[in-house]
């Protein structure tokens, strides 16, 4: 049996993956928190606290697992928060709301900043709002966000098209940060032979 087989076996017998859902505010963080808790949209308001969620994956490779999602504001006065629950965390959700591209460079260099304080924690970028018109594409954002650079090549992580709204690219989300925390795991591990 592959090692990756074998440790997803293993994870249906370890606690919830512990996963930070970050961005600025009104990127659409507390609507994806509920897209994959119930499936469908739930209209929200501004988070003032945090909200956090249990969530068991429906679907790919995380299917029967389950995240324990942490939905943390991201409101310019209570960013000093993400380090609290980026501190042992398994693995970061970025949401960018890729139709408003006057908050580009601020959303960049907060997600640069994410990345330096957690190492090699995995990340998805989410290019959230995708089904509306000026929407920037995941390509658009991969450039203009450098996330090449930003991210780096010692942490596992991935870029994903999507809306919290419609569902369409959410399924798979905690599929692909399983399977990231998955790999820095094996990493993790070899490393320490």
């Amino acid at each position: 049996m592959h090692l990756l087989e074998k440790l997803r076996e293993m994870g249906n017998t370890l606690k919830p993956h512990q996963v930070a859902i970050l961005g600025l505010d009104g990127a659409g963080k507390t609507c994806l928190l509920y897209r994959l808790k119930f499936n469908s949209y739930v209209n929200t308001i501004k988070t003032v606290g945090f909200n956090w969620e249990k969530v068991k994956a429906s679907s790919g490779s995380a299917k029967g697992k389950t995240f324990c999602l942490f939905d943390v504001p991201g409101q310019e006065k209570l960013r000093a928060l993400w380090k609290t629950y980026t501190r042992k965390c398994d693995g970061i959700l970025y949401i960018i709301d890729s139709a408003d591209s006057g908050r580009f460079e601020e959303s960049k260099i907060e997600l640069a900043k994410t990345a330096r304080m957690t190492g090699n924690v995995p990340i998805v970028v989410i290019c959230n709002k995708q089904d509306l018109p000026a929407a920037a594409t995941h390509d658009e954002i991969m450039e203009l966000f450098n996330l090449k650079k930003e991210l780096g090549q010692n942490r596992e992580w991935d870029v994903v098209p999507g809306c919290a709204v419609t569902g369409e690219g959410v399924e798979e989300i905690l599929s692909h940060l399983y399977d990231m925390v998955l790999r820095r795991n094996i990493k993790q591990k070899a490393s320490k032979r």
